[in-house]
C-alpha cells in the first residue's frame, strides 16, 4: 500500500491540506472541489471538512495510505489571503499516455 503524506495547515478558525494541483487533475477530482478553498501557484490548499474528505476517499479507492504532518498558527493563516480555488487549471496537467 502507498501512502500520500498531506501537510496541514491550520489557524484558530480553520485548517487545510496542501496538495499540488496537478493530483487533482489525476485522480479526476478538481472539478469536485470548492471555492471553500484556496489555491496558489502549483497548490491547491483544501479546507478541512468537504474537500480534503474528496480527497482523501479518492486516495483511499485506489489503496492509498494518507499521512498528515501537522502545522499550526495562532494567528489567522496567510492562507487566507490567497486566491480562491477555481477549476480550470487541468489545461496545464500532462494528459495520461494512452
Amino acid at each position: 500500500m502507498k501512502t500520500f503524506t498531506i501537510t496541514m495547515y491550520s489557524d484558530p478558525g480553520h485548517g487545510w491540506g496542501k496538495v499540488r494541483k496537478d493530483v487533482l487533475t489525476n485522480l479526476g477530482i478538481a472539478d469536485k472541489i470548492t471555492r471553500y478553498s484556496y489555491q496558489r501557484g502549483d497548490y491547491a490548499y483544501l479546507e478541512e471538512d468537504c474537500d480534503l474528505t474528496t480527497l482523501c476517499m479518492a486516495l483511499t479507492e485506489r489503496d492509498t495510505r494518507v499521512k498528515f504532518v501537522e502545522k499550526r498558527s495562532e494567528r489567522d493563516s496567510k492562507i487566507r489571503s490567497y486566491e480562491r480555488y477555481e477549476y480550470g487549471f487541468e489545461s496545464m496537467a500532462v494528459p495520461p499516455v494512452p
